[in-house]
Formats: C-alpha cells, structure tokens, sequence
C-alpha cells in the first residue's frame, strides 16, 4: 500500500527537537510511524508522544496543529505521511 499524505510542517522547535504539524488529511496516532520528506528532508520516526496547545493528546485529526518530537531537524513546508505497513 501507498503513505499517506497526513500533514505539513509549520515550524521547528530546536530546543526541545519539536515539529509542529498541521494535519492536512486522515489522522496521526501515537505509535504511528510517519516519513517527513522535503528538500533536505527524509526520515521515518515513531510517534513517542503528541502535544496540542501544551497538552499531551493520543490522536489528531485534519485540521489540528500539534507538536511532535522528532530525531532530526525539519524544516517549514516539509510533507509528512504516514507510513502504512
């Protein structure tokens, strides 16, 4: 099966290594394995935990803005999917 187009990135935070998505389509569980591709872009990491507005959440659905931890740096504009095993 195909990834999923879930979002985009809005930002990164560098301190505390934060993406902050925008959910453009289907929904982002934590355990989910998303791939942020983009121009410099391109790995795959697990969803550890989720933030919105400060606040841990389980799932986000199109049109939430969330905060995520990534291992490597992201940059605004990058295409996050959802890998589908």
């Amino acid at each position: 099966m195909a990834d999923i187009q879930v979002g985009v990135v809005k930002n990164y935070f560098a301190k505390p290594s934060v993406a902050a998505i925008e959910v453009t389509g289907g929904e982002i569980q934590v355990g989910d394995v998303l791939w942020f591709r983009g121009y410099t872009t391109d790995f795959k990491e697990e969803v550890q935990s989720m933030q919105e507005e400060n606040q841990p959440i389980t799932k986000a659905v199109k049109g939430q803005l969330v905060g995520v931890k990534v291992k490597e740096r992201v940059r605004e504009k990058d295409l996050v999917y959802k890998v589908v095993e």
